[in-house]
């Protein structure tokens, strides 16, 4: 991925966040927000900025293929280019879809590139904290343009601060999640928005998160922006996180360590 591609996409973000999803943010009639499924949410500012990316993806790297989380709503089958060759877009035009429709933050705009089914470019805008995020494969993370790796800590169980969605947990999970969250320190209940646990992940807020929903356009950027950080993003059974693989539960760490001695506390 060349490194003006790199600077490109996050222009793009920026540029539809500013024309697109904030001039919508807080001005939502009732008719602008709808049900994908039951407790899914979408609204305008989602489809219009997805059809605003993808479009200027597809010029950007002219024969790419975009897999856009609105997309995938409309023809499931774009999910089998996360498996097959080429250059494939995955977009999320609006992360934390419930907060931006209730009025609130935080929310993101997020774009992975993957070149032959591996990941090579992420990008992550929080367009109200005015933070971008992105990192291209085997060239480091950037936070606004500064070279960032995740927060060197001491790894010290009772004193780790990190987040888990404990809403969207199995309740036999759940129960151990938060009983191995108290022995760890403290433990979060999330944002509702992939996007902004990740850059808190990157900014030394909490040292790792607990997902269970691994839909790939919610982890696959945010995924390379901690990897490329030095940090790790790991199946509970170990497996390295990939866009394709759809298994429930995933936990992301600022680095190796702390991994291990999170996962062995929330799931005791």
């Amino acid at each position: 991925m060349a490194e003006r591609l790199r600077d490109d996409v996050g222009e793009l973000l920026r540029q539809t966040a500013t024309d697109v999803v904030l001039p919508l943010f807080r001005r939502l009639d009732d008719a602008d927000i709808f049900e994908k499924a039951p407790g899914d949410l979408v609204t305008v500012a989602d489809r219009r900025a997805e059809e605003r990316i993808s479009e200027a993806l597809r010029k950007l790297l002219p024969g790419s293929v975009v897999v856009g989380e609105e997309a995938v709503a409309e023809n499931p089958d774009l999910l089998r280019h996360l498996g097959g060759g080429g250059a494939v877009w995955l977009v999320d035009p609006v992360d934390g879809t419930g907060n931006f429709a209730a009025g609130r933050a935080p929310f993101a705009l997020m774009v992975a590139l993957l070149t032959d089914g591996v990941l090579t470019g992420a990008w992550v805008l929080d367009p109200i904290a005015g933070v971008l995020a992105d990192a291209r494969l085997n060239a480091g993370t950037r936070l606004d343009g500064q070279p960032v790796r995740a927060v060197d800590a001491a790894v010290t169980s009772g004193r780790m601060r990190g987040t888990a969605m404990t809403r969207s947990l199995p309740p036999a999970v759940r129960t151990r999640v938060e009983a191995g969250g108290e022995r760890l320190g403290e433990l979060l209940s999330g944002q509702h928005c992939a996007g902004r646990e990740y850059l808190d992940l990157l900014t030394g807020d909490h040292r790792f998160v607990l997902f269970w929903r691994t839909l790939p356009w919610d982890h696959a950027p945010g995924v390379l922006l901690v990897r490329e950080a030095g940090g790790v993003a790991r199946h509970l059974d170990g497996a390295e996180y990939h866009p394709a693989d759809d298994r429930p539960g995933l936990l992301v760490a600022a680095d190796a360590a702390t991994w291990s001695t999170a996962r062995a506390a929330l799931l005791a």
